[in-house]
């Protein structure tokens, strides 16, 4: 192992580009149901806007902010301690607070959803939360102590995905750790479970006064998934696609029409493909598309990329095929600096009740700096327009600039 002082000499070039890797909840039926206080829905009319982003990484160095950190002992081969990347992220943006209040790494993105203040918020948490000692020898082990859970209270979000290479970095024992813990805290989980049942039952969550949406999470082993962490019938794990097969689409979409009721929004989140690179393989095009035309999915939500990627509007449902990261602690990192991975988006959807089609799309800009999002400056958010711009225009779609510095997306 590299000595500590390699390491930070290095600024972890390397290690980015290895990384491919309150509410109640309750169980009704076949779905994880959270539901809001209100009236029962009269009719579909109105909108639904959702807050969705790419990954949420609150562990390792994050985690070592917070009021209660991990034990920071890693078992990565190019550093061993967890603070090694809070001491990258400080010479390269200056002191970072330690034991901050939970809404600190939320930063000036919280003002922002109070503005747009979304429906639902879900997001792909890309950590195990837990204390278990399993680690996976995978490269990179990702885990917040279970006693920061109110970082993800803080910002109200109501449901994680979890089919994503991340989650089992501490075991079958740290995987149900996390999932006792995120629905103790009143947060609705879809795509692991302690059986392969659990883990391909989507999340139900009741909007007040407006109906539902149903959320499944499913992973690829294009993100770097192992297979053998697929759930079994009787075995922890997470839902695992077997490939982008059309009959596999076929069999999500028929889940989700089983399960839809009128007026339901169905949100089909991936992890899948590389970190790097802004090409959409034509499988994945393939595959989103035909959820939608199946009618398994009126969101397809994916992610697993380091920074955002094109985006598509498919018989007016969103496609939205790399969301980027949203919160981690690869600040201070180098090696892919031309895809300006420190930029990041917050998306919000809103979807017309009685089509079930996309009604507007806007995107707000952040950076990430001291483990905390700020608003991103006037030239970045130039920089993410342009690029998101000229990525989205092969598939149909093109950015704008919109109001209060927020970026809107464009279709015919």
């Amino acid at each position: 192992m590299p000595s500590r002082r390699d390491f930070l000499r290095l600024s972890g070039l390397t290690a980015l580009g290895l990384v491919a890797s309150h509410r109640q909840v309750q169980a009704q039926g076949s779905a994880a149901t959270r539901e809001t206080k209100g009236p029962a829905p009269t009719g579909l009319r109105g909108t639904v806007t959702l807050f969705v982003c790419g990954d949420v990484m609150t562990g390792r160095g994050v985690d070592q902010i917070l009021a209660r950190p991990s034990e920071p002992g890693l078992h990565e081969p190019w550093a061993d301690s967890a603070l090694d990347y809070l001491e990258l992220a400080e010479r390269a943006s200056g002191p970072i607070p330690r034991a901050v209040a939970p809404e600190y790494v939320w930063g000036e993105a919280l003002a922002e959803l109070e503005r747009a203040a979304p429906d639902l918020r879900l997001v792909n948490l890309e950590t195990a939360v837990t204390t278990s000692a399993e680690w996976a020898p995978k490269g990179i082990n990702y885990r917040m102590h279970p006693a920061n859970v109110a970082c993800l209270t803080a910002a109200g979000i109501d449901g994680c995905v979890l089919a994503n290479n991340h989650v089992l970095d501490w075991g079958a024992v740290g995987l149900v750790e996390t999932l006792r813990t995120l629905r103790g805290a009143g947060i609705a989980t879809t795509g692991a479970g302690t059986t392969l049942a659990e883990a391909e039952r989507p999340a139900v969550l009741e909007v007040a006064g407006k109906g539902r949406v149903l959320v499944w999470s499913w992973g690829s082993t294009t993100s770097g998934i192992p297979r053998d962490w697929r759930a079994g019938p009787e075995r922890p794990g997470i839902a695992l696609l077997p490939d982008l097969s059309a009959a596999t689409a076929r069999r999500i979409a028929a889940a989700a029409r089983r399960a839809r009721r009128p007026g339901d929004l169905v949100v089909v989140s991936l992890h899948w493909g590389g970190n790097w690179g802004y090409e959409v393989p034509a499988e994945q095009r393939e595959f989103a598309r035909m959820l939608i035309d199946e009618q398994g999915a009126d969101l397809v939500h994916g992610h697993s990329s380091h920074h955002p990627k094109g985006l598509e509007v498919h018989r007016g449902r969103p496609i939205l095929y790399g969301c980027g990261d949203f919160l981690n602690d690869y600040e201070g990192i180098r090696g892919h600096q031309r895809y300006r991975s420190e930029l990041v988006l917050a998306y919000l959807p809103a979807f017309d009740l009685a089509t079930r089609r996309l009604t507007a799309l806007e995107m707000a800009p952040f950076r990430v700096r001291r483990f905390r999002l700020e608003r991103a400056a006037p030239d970045e958010v130039r920089w993410l327009r342009e690029t998101l711009d000229r990525e989205s225009r092969p598939l149909g779609a093109g950015v704008a600039a919109g109001p209060g510095g927020r970026l809107r997306l464009r279709w015919s």
